[in-house]
C-alpha cells in the first residue's frame, strides 16, 4: 500500500504546496506525494496530537457515494455488516472480503438523507471503486468523488479548535456526522478518526480545502502532522493498517475484527450471510480461527518492525510481527502480530526475533494507550 511505481508520477492532494510551505518531508504512499514529517518531528507531532489537536491530509483517501433506493442492501451484499439498520447521520466500520473470507480492504460508511458516504484506503482505492461498480453497480449509483479533499482533525482538543468555527459540532458523539459550514465552508463531518483519539474527519471540495487547513491551522491548539505519527498513532490505539496487519490472506475472525459483524449478519441473524466468504467467516465465528491477531508489548528498548518472527520458548516459530513501534505515548515497545491459537492468550510470553536475538514480548489487550472517544 505504501509503495509506488516509479513509473507513473505521484499524485498531488489539495493541500501539497501548503505542506511544502510548512517545511514537511515528501515521501510516496499510495501512490501520492505525501508528508511524512513537518520540522518538529514524528514523536514531537504525536505527542502533540495526544495532548492537543494534529491536522492530517488524508486527501489520498477514497471518498465514495452510494445513490439510490437499493444501495444498503446492495452494500450488504459485499460486506458482513449491518448497512441496512444504520441511522441517519451515524458511521460504521466495515470490510469487504472475498470468496474465502480474506479481507480485501477496510471502509467507513456513513448514511446521509441521500445517500451511503464510503471512505475506503488510498492503495485500494482504484480496485475498491471497480469492486462495487462491478458487483453492486447494477442495483445503485457508485459515485467516486475524486474533487473532494479529506482532512482529519484529531486529540483531546480538537473539539475546542473545531468548535470555534461553528460550535454545533461539540454536539456530535464518536461515530455521528452531518453536514457542517465551517466559518463559510461548507463540509460534511464525522466525529471520528484513526488515533484512538477524538476528532473529527472533514470532507471538503478540493479547491475549499487550503482555506479550511488554513482556519484550522490559525487555531492555537492544531498543528500539521505527517503519516509518521499518524502510524505511531493507530499502532498504540490499536488498530490495523490495511496491506500490513490486514489483507487478503487474513480473515476478520483471524483479524480480531468480530466486533464488526453485527449479530444480524451472523449465522442465525435475520440477514446473516450473502456476503463473499461468509461460510469460511461463520466457521471461524463458530470454532475460532487456527491464528489471532493480538497486541504485544515489551519491557526492553528494542523496538520490533513488522516482518519480525515470534517463536515460543522452544525456539518454534508461533507467529509473525505485521507492525511494530516505540510507543511514544507508552514509552515501550508495541506490535500488532498473528499468533497461533495456542499462544494468543492475554498474558502469554513469546519471543521477536530481532537482529538474530530473542525480545521476549508478552501478549496483551489493545488499545495500548486509553481511547479518547467522545460518546456523549
Amino acid at each position: 500500500m505504501s509503495s509506488s511505481d516509479n513509473s507513473t508520477p505521484l499524485l498531488k492532494t489539495p493541500l501539497h504546496a501548503l505542506h511544502i510551505e510548512l517545511g514537511a518531508k515528501m515521501v510516496p504512499f499510495g501512490g501520492y506525494d505525501m508528508p511524512v514529517q513537518y520540522p518538529m518531528g514524528v514523536m514531537a507531532e504525536h505527542k502533540h496530537t495526544r495532548a492537543a489537536a494534529g491536522l492530517f491530509d488524508v486527501s489520498h483517501m477514497g471518498q465514495v457515494l452510494l445513490k439510490g433506493d437499493g444501495a444498503s442492501a446492495a452494500l450488504e451484499t459485499i460486506v458482513p455488516v449491518d448497512v441496512i439498520d444504520l441511522g441517519l447521520f451515524k458511521q460504521r466500520y466495515a470490510l469487504f472480503t472475498n470468496e474465502t473470507g480474506g479481507i480485501l480492504d477496510d471502509l467507513m460508511i456513513a448514511r446521509r438523507p441521500d445517500d451511503l458516504f464510503v471512505v475506503v484506503n488510498a492503495g485500494c482505492k482504484v480496485q475498491d471503486i471497480a469492486h462495487m461498480q462491478a458487483k453492486i453497480g447494477d442495483k445503485c449509483q457508485v459515485l467516486p468523488l475524486p474533487e473532494q479533499a479529506l482532512l482529519a482533525l484529531q486529540g483531546p482538543q480538537a473539539v475546542i479548535a473545531l468548535s470555534r468555527l461553528n460550535p454545533d459540532v461539540a454536539k456530535l458523539t464518536f461515530m455521528t456526522g452531518g453536514f457542517f459550514n465551517i466559518d463559510g465552508i461548507e463540509t460534511f463531518l464525522t466525529r471520528s478518526g484513526y488515533t484512538g483519539e477524538d476528532g473529527f474527519e472533514i470532507s471538503v471540495a478540493g479547491d475549499q480545502a487550503e482555506l479550511l487547513a488554513r482556519k484550522l491551522l490559525a487555531q492555537p491548539e492544531v498543528k500539521p502532522i505527517g503519516l509518521g505519527a499518524r502510524d505511531s498513532l493507530r499502532l498504540e490505539a490499536g488498530l490495523c493498517l490495511y496491506g500490513h496487519d490486514i489483507n487478503t490472506e487474513s480473515t476478520p475472525v483471524e483479524a480480531s475484527l468480530t466486533w464488526a459483524i453485527q449479530k444480524v449478519r451472523r449465522a442465525g441473524g435475520a440477514r446473516a450471510g450473502g456476503y463473499p466468504g461468509a461460510a469460511v467467516v461463520d466457521a471461524q465465528l463458530a470454532n475460532g480461527a487456527a491464528r489471532k491477531r493480538v497486541g504485544l508489548v515489551s519491557s526492553e528498548r528494542m523496538p520490533v518492525r513488522e516482518g519480525a518472527k515470534l517463536v515460543n520458548a522452544d525456539g518454534l516459530e508461533v507467529g509473525v510481527v505485521t507492525s511494530g513501534t516505540l510507543g511514544p505515548t507508552v514509552g515501550k515497545p508495541v506490535a500488532l502480530a498473528y499468533l497461533s491459537k495456542e499462544f494468543s492468550a492475554i498474558g502469554t510470553e513469546v519471543f521477536a526475533i530481532v537482529r538474530d536475538k530473542r525480545t521476549p514480548m508478552t501478549v496483551s489487550s489493545t488499545p495500548f494507550t486509553p481511547n479518547g472517544y467522545f460518546r456523549g
